[in-house]
């Protein structure tokens, strides 16, 4: 049976009429551009990267599976998802024990631990990027360890550098993945064609992805109204870095974020204004991945938003 979190970021028809193979099928599939471009930026070691996390985490999964007497469910494609999600928060430089490392902490103690598939309180794929970033901060950062590359950041020339030097990367560099960042999550275009498509399909309720898209907007234009020639515009902050990826892939997971239409538009919204103020007022470069799993902490809290009953007339 599908634990009804599960549902949270998909319409109710979707898991009751369709099985979660073919979910997770066409979410890897709308991954297909964006990882095509990564090799295509980064050449076989994105590859490598992409397939040693893959594997990992269906490995992993199958391990934990028989050695906890559950059903193996490895065939779904959750966990091949999941290691290709971790694999796009990496560099495309990280040696084979970090990204099998980030495989096995998404899977062991992001989902695992918890139950297995919809029982998650956060999202693993973030929760095993996040320890990896704090465990080894040079391995992990694609500034440091992408040595070998014309890219360069545009979050980082944006805070190192100031306004004028980020100004100099054009929206349609942007677009098509021409920055330095994790090896799919900064194929700002391919992402969004993977996420539309995901939303015309019926596959992914808009609420999340668009609510977190309207909330980095209108938190980039209140500092740059606040903060004149220091803070970067609403179109900068949307394309740079990983914005588009967690929008769409990251926050909408389904097990950690809220099941109600107004939750599900707060939590977007939250997620990504705190983007943007992370990586303007915080030491970390791209706020973004942060910001969900800090939304994702106050996930039962979006929860609880419900519209407020009066009382009829006549009545105390």
């Amino acid at each position: 049976m599908i634990p009804l979190k599960l549902t949270a970021s998909c319409p109710p028809h979707v898991l009751s009429g369709r099985t979660v193979r073919g979910l997770m099928i066409e979410t890897l599939l709308a991954l297909c551009p964006a990882a095509a471009m990564a090799v295509w930026h980064y050449g076989l070691p994105a590859l490598r990267v992409m397939a040693l996390c893959a594997g990992a985490a269906v490995c992993a999964e199958w391990a934990v599976e028989r050695l906890s007497g559950r059903p193996v469910r490895v065939d779904d494609g959750s966990a091949l998802l999941l290691g290709l999600l971790t694999a796009f928060l990496l560099p495309a430089t990280a040696p084979w024990w970090l990204a099998l490392a980030a495989a096995f902490i998404a899977v062991l103690l992001g989902r695992e631990l918890f139950g297995g598939l919809g029982g998650n309180p956060l999202c693993p794929p973030l929760l095993g990027w996040a320890i990896c970033m704090l465990s080894w901060r040079g391995l992990m950062k694609p500034e440091f360890a992408v040595l070998h590359t014309e890219l360069v950041s545009p979050l980082s020339e944006l805070k190192y550098q100031g306004l004028a030097v980020a100004d100099r990367f054009p929206a349609l560099d942007l677009l098509l993945g021409q920055q330095l960042s994790g090896l799919g999550a900064a194929q700002a275009g391919a992402l969004l064609l993977g996420g539309l498509w995901l939303v015309l399909r019926g596959r992914l309720r808009p609420h999340i992805p668009f609510g977190f898209l309207a909330g980095t907007a209108l938190m980039a234009l209140v500092l740059q109204l606040l903060r004149p020639g220091v803070s970067a515009g609403p179109l900068f902050h949307l394309l740079a870095g990983g914005t588009v990826f967690a929008a769409f892939f990251l926050a909408t997971d389904p097990a950690s974020s809220p099941v109600t239409r107004r939750g599900m538009a707060a939590y977007g919204l939250f997620a990504g204004a705190m983007s943007v103020v992370i990586r303007t007022f915080g030491v970390w470069i791209d706020g973004a991945f942060f910001a969900v799993l800090l939304a994702g902490l106050a996930t039962p809290m979006f929860d609880r938003l419900r519209p407020r009953v009066f009382p009829a007339p006549g009545r105390g």
